[in-house]
């Protein structure tokens, strides 16, 4: 029967069980300009507006 050669140290063995590497779903908020869902700090990729003035200009 196979046996591990060393013990798992508490350090390794907590790293393993922990839940810290599961990613979250982004926040998402609705646009001032245009009323679409964008990322939270980020520039609206529909209008190009953040903050309130236009970043990016966007064809339409």
């Amino acid at each position: 029967m196979a046996v591990p050669a060393r013990r798992v140290s508490r350090a390794r063995r907590d790293k393993r069980r922990s839940s810290v590497w599961k990613m979250e779903a982004p926040s998402l908020q609705k646009c001032a300009q245009c009323g679409e869902y964008k990322e939270t700090h980020k520039v609206c990729a529909n209008c190009g507006y953040y903050n309130g003035r236009q970043v990016i200009s966007v064809e339409e």
